[in-house]
């Protein structure tokens, strides 16, 4: 009996990990490195950062999806609509559209992480957080999710 309710919770175990892989938590740094706006339409804040418009085509969106699909993750398998191609260098902060800064972000992540995004933005915009603090902060918080909340609140406090 032991050994079937041992093998029973291994199974378990196998499955949720399975499905906990199924999509990336974080943006793979060989994939999505970040990458900055070289073309910008306009420069922002009183660091005058580059901007780059939101530009990215629906072919490049389903390029990202396949080569996170190729190193192990099942996002094409999934729902469509549970995803958001995430500019992981937000464009706010000068972030580029070109797909070393494109990751398929999933609904449980950017619920997470989409709140830090316009604080660090505004900061930036108040003079208050230069663009290279705002993208560690924003970097950190994408791969520390459980740090998320504390992160809002430091730059909050600025």
């Amino acid at each position: 009996m032991k050994t079937l309710i041992a093998l029973a919770l291994v199974s378990l175990v196998s499955v949720v990990s399975q499905a906990a892989d199924q999509f990336p938590k974080g943006p793979d740094a060989n994939l999505t490195p970040g990458a900055l706006c070289t073309r910008p339409t306009s420069h922002r804040y009183p660091e005058g950062i580059n901007y780059c418009e939101r530009n990215v085509d629906s072919g490049t969106k389903k390029d990202v999806f396949r080569e996170y699909d190729k190193i192990g993750y099942r996002t094409l398998q999934m729902d469509r609509q549970k995803f958001k191609i995430d500019h992981y260098i937000p464009l706010c902060m000068g972030g580029a559209n070109s797909e070393d800064n494109l990751w398929p972000q999933h609904v449980s992540v950017y619920t997470i992480t989409d709140p830090l995004e316009p604080v660090l933005c505004e900061k930036m915009a108040q003079g208050k957080l230069l663009q290279k603090d705002a993208i560690a902060m924003i970097k950190y918080g994408k791969a520390h999710l459980d740090q998320v909340p504390a992160i809002i609140a430091k730059a909050q406090a600025l």
